[in-house]
């Protein structure tokens, strides 16, 4: 338990954190999913759309500490990749 004021407001500080991070990281999951969705249904416009709503997200996301900055540049590169694949074909 902490003792003094300070450790005490970082334990609410931390709490409320806790569940932005959350949120965020939850949006994120959501994108990363419409992206796959569309690139399984084979729809090459409604993915390369997706995939332009996602890059924001994945950099805001490490921006803020709740990926690492190289997670979100290898789920974007990827999924990048995976677009493109399907344009071609």
């Amino acid at each position: 338990m902490p003792t003094n004021d300070s450790a005490k407001k970082r334990v609410r500080r931390n709490e409320a954190r806790a569940v932005i991070n959350g949120a965020r990281r939850n949006e994120m999951r959501t994108f990363v999913k419409k992206v796959e969705l569309a690139l399984q249904a084979g729809d090459s416009a409604a993915a390369a759309l997706a995939l332009k709503v996602v890059q924001p997200k994945l950099a805001r996301g490490a921006a803020k500490g709740v990926i690492d900055k190289n997670t979100a540049a290898r789920k974007f590169s990827r999924l990048n990749a995976r677009v493109k694949a399907l344009l071609k074909a």
